[in-house]
């Protein structure tokens, strides 16, 4: 029962953290690619 409820928990938190996560990957990957652009091409790291 409790490791039940544990699972549903791990996974909303999960879920809340890859929500709140994603909008700063996205600013810092916009930024990354005009610096990448400013100082010329690059090879990007994956």
């Amino acid at each position: 029962m409790f490791r039940a409820i544990a699972d549903v928990l791990r996974a909303i938190g999960a879920a809340i953290a890859t929500v709140v996560t994603l909008p700063f990957r996205a600013v810092a990957r916009l930024f990354g690619g005009v610096s990448d652009a400013a100082s010329g091409p690059r090879r990007r790291r994956v």
